[in-house]
């Protein structure tokens, strides 16, 4: 098997870039991973709706993955309940070869508001590690509904202050 060398780049979200993202959280088991998706992540006029919003929010800083020349997922930073949260969601293709914790060392460059948690469902170990590897501790626990599993889970919260 030949080693790829990716080239990852951060530029922000455009509401062209929905159509991609959209497809790629349809995958079952990138769904069963976060765990904490939207109630019908399937809707694709209400994933528009929302996301458009999102770009629109100058809260939020969205960000496109682009892996090579193409669309690989998306990484944001929000607020919730005053903690400023990280997302990510990265094309199943691309799982294990680098591209979040690449693309979360050079996103942490651009989103200087620290602390930042990241929030993980207990049984997603590639993302714990992802956040691991980019200097998270993690702090706590909490319990939630996972819509994506229609059952309350255990989440682990990391947080990063530097």
């Amino acid at each position: 098997m030949k080693d790829h060398t990716y080239t990852i780049e951060l530029r922000p979200t455009t509401v062209d870039d929905l159509d991609i993202l959209f497809q790629f959280q349809l995958d079952d088991e990138g769904r069963h991973l976060a765990a904490f998706t939207s109630l019908d992540s399937t809707n694709k006029e209400a994933y528009l709706a929302k996301y458009t919003r999102f770009l629109n929010d100058p809260t939020i800083n969205n960000q496109t993955i682009i892996v090579d020349d193409g669309i690989a997922g998306s990484i944001a930073k929000f607020i919730m309940e005053g903690d400023t949260e990280i997302t990510y969601w990265i094309d199943k293709s691309f799982w294990g070869k680098g591209v979040a914790t690449t693309a979360l060392k050079e996103f942490l460059t651009l989103e200087t508001s620290r602390p930042i948690f990241g929030r993980v469902a207990f049984d997603n170990f590639g993302s714990q590690k992802v956040l691991e590897h980019c200097g998270f501790i993690k702090t706590g626990t909490d319990k939630g509904f996972a819509n994506a599993r229609q059952t309350e889970i255990e989440e682990f919260i990391y947080r990063l202050d530097h």
